[in-house]
């Protein structure tokens, strides 16, 4: 069971190694699916505002013609 050149300290720290590096790779995992997803929500929200900036100037602007369209006078 022991490696034949370190013996069991040598299977022991590649043991310990491996896990400490299957952890390290889950947290890098861990941390780019956390990265997408909050680029994913800022890239949302900045469509939301847009949309909604975008919706309010329409209404201002028709709001404003309907009001020089109401006060000009007719012929």
């Amino acid at each position: 069971m022991a490696n034949e050149n370190g013996g069991v300290f040598s299977d022991l720290f590649i043991a310990v190694g491996t896990l400490a590096q299957n952890i390290a790779d889950t947290l890098a995992n861990g941390v780019a699916s956390a990265t997408s997803i909050v680029q994913t929500c800022t890239d949302l929200c900045a469509t939301i505002i847009t949309s909604t900036a975008n919706t309010a100037i329409q209404i201002i602007q028709g709001v404003s013609t309907a009001v020089t369209s109401a006060i000009t006078p007719k012929k």
